[in-house]
């Protein structure tokens, strides 16, 4: 009695995972632009669009940002309360003008973290941590020049900005905000912006493909993000790959990009002209776990790299082949349109 159960339970399950992904898919965590409070709002695309005054902008000029991308399998383990990860950020150079951060197993892949809803505890303590790290020395700043004011002014500030408690969530003006978090199972994608860069990020959107169990669960596969800077589209991909490193494993890994970049899509926006697929973007950048290995044993590439035979372990690189897999995707996707697409600019992997 008890198999059968199982047995008809199991497609009851998975259809039930698939169907709350769909309808879910696009909503994605962000500071309200006009809010203090963190990571309130689950939103959509549509919703953090601005008006056209504020996105009008000379053509002829250029503006440089520098991005920092990320990427860390955390193995299932749920950060420590004091988990300090400022040397991982970089926190002391203030060149960074936008943060993207990619993990994978954020939560142990279970059947029942696999199949049931996803539990946002994990994620929310992740952008804990990063938004205490990127905001640490604007925290500081406030608190420094409160303690230069006079006493009944700075108990009032302290108890109104800063709780009193330097490590409580500071009211303090902040300089990075969150514009997009999405968690799929235990991949996790969180992009933060410079606040002065904020009312220049228009048409943020999130898109998942689980290539997991039964080629569709989200145990394995990406959570994708885009959003436009200026009149620039971006486009960052955080990946688990297939595991393995047996024969077949490479040929399952390149299966799963092949998936991806295929049914990886965004919405086109009311004019119909926003990049809808992961290759229409001007700058894609693909992060992640992506499990490739040099098709070497284990001796013979150490000795290569005592050597420092680089091209040798190039030509043995699986991650060779799913470049392959990525521009045949790219062919393809010229074949499907029919006046072509835009070139590929700025594809790159961490």
């Amino acid at each position: 009695m008890t198999r059968k159960l199982v047995e008809v339970m199991w497609p009851a399950l998975v259809a039930n995972k698939i169907l709350n992904k769909r309808l879910g898919s696009r909503n994605f965590v962000a500071d309200y632009p006009s809010s203090t409070d963190p990571l309130l709002g689950i939103t959509n695309d549509d919703q953090l669009s601005l008006s056209t005054k504020s996105i009008l902008n000379d053509h002829s000029d250029t503006q440089k940002y520098k991005v920092f991308v990320s990427t860390w399998n955390i193995g299932g383990i749920a950060p420590d309360e004091g988990l300090n990860i400022e040397d991982l950020l970089e926190t002391c150079s203030k060149s960074f003008d936008i943060f993207v951060f990619g993990f994978q197993e954020i939560v142990p892949l279970k059947a029942s973290n696999v199949l049931g809803s996803e539990d946002s505890k994990i994620s929310t303590k992740w952008n804990s941590i990063i938004r205490e790290a990127l905001n640490k020395r604007t925290h500081q700043n406030c608190c420094k020049d409160i303690e230069n004011d006079d006493d009944n002014i700075k108990q009032d500030l302290k108890k109104n900005i800063c709780h009193g408690n330097p490590t409580q969530q500071c009211k303090a003006p902040q300089d990075f905000h969150c514009i997009i978090s999405k968690q799929m199972v235990g991949i996790l994608i969180s992009v933060w912006v410079k606040s002065d860069l904020s009312p220049f990020i228009r048409h943020s959107s999130v898109s998942c493909v689980g290539c997991g169990i039964m080629g569709c669960l989200g145990n394995k596969g990406s959570v994708s993000v885009r959003f436009l800077v200026h009149e620039t589209s971006f486009c960052f991909v955080c990946t688990h790959l297939a595991s393995g490193g047996k024969e077949g494993d490479e040929k399952h890994r390149n299966s799963n990009v092949a998936e991806i970049f295929s049914r990886t899509s965004f919405p086109r926006g009311s004019l119909m002209e926003l990049p809808r697929k992961i290759l229409d973007h001007d700058h894609v950048i693909l992060l992640g776990d992506l499990n490739y290995r040099i098709s070497l044993p284990e001796e013979t590439t150490r000795l290569l790299v005592e050597k420092r035979d680089w091209d040798s372990l190039l030509e043995n690189d699986q991650m060779s082949t799913m470049v392959v897999v990525i521009m045949e995707r790219k062919k393809q996707q010229r074949r499907d349109h029919q006046h072509g697409v835009t070139e590929l600019y700025g594809l790159a992997m961490v």
